[in-house]
């Protein structure tokens, strides 16, 4: 499978999660896009300066655009944007959505950390770093 093919299925699978499996219903949220929009900006930022520097190279043949192996790869275009693959992008909204999805579905269950507060627990060790332990 090619990079673009691995990451179509990366997010058609986060959205299958979202919607039919998990049933959160993020993606039809404003409440997610907006944030998400933050989100892709630094990752554009990363992206670009992991891809910009030669870093992080990527195969011609797996992405979609050119191979770049030699030179430093367009800012925009040739399937780039911010000199990285636009493949990126779906790797990346499959990473977001599939955790917030885990993330709601959880918290709709009940399941959070315990416990909530309090004094640490008494296998907790003791010391000038650690704080003192419950008496």
């Amino acid at each position: 499978m090619t990079y673009t093919q691995i990451g179509l299925a990366a997010a058609a699978f986060a959205i299958v999660c979202d919607l039919l499996v998990f049933r959160t219903r993020l993606v039809t949220r404003k409440a997610f896009w907006v944030p998400y929009a933050i989100i892709v900006v630094f990752q554009l930022i990363t992206n670009g300066v992991l891809t910009g520097f030669g870093i992080v190279r990527y195969s011609g043949a797996a992405i979609i655009g050119g191979d770049h192996a030699t030179g430093t790869p367009p800012f925009i275009g040739d399937g780039r944007i911010a000199f990285a693959p636009v493949e990126d992008l779906l790797f990346g909204f499959a990473m977001i959505l599939g955790v917030l999805v885990l993330w709601v579905w959880l918290g709709r269950r009940g399941v959070q950390r315990t416990p909530l507060a309090g004094p640490p627990p008494r296998w907790w060790p003791v010391g000038r770093w650690f704080g003192r332990r419950p008496d």
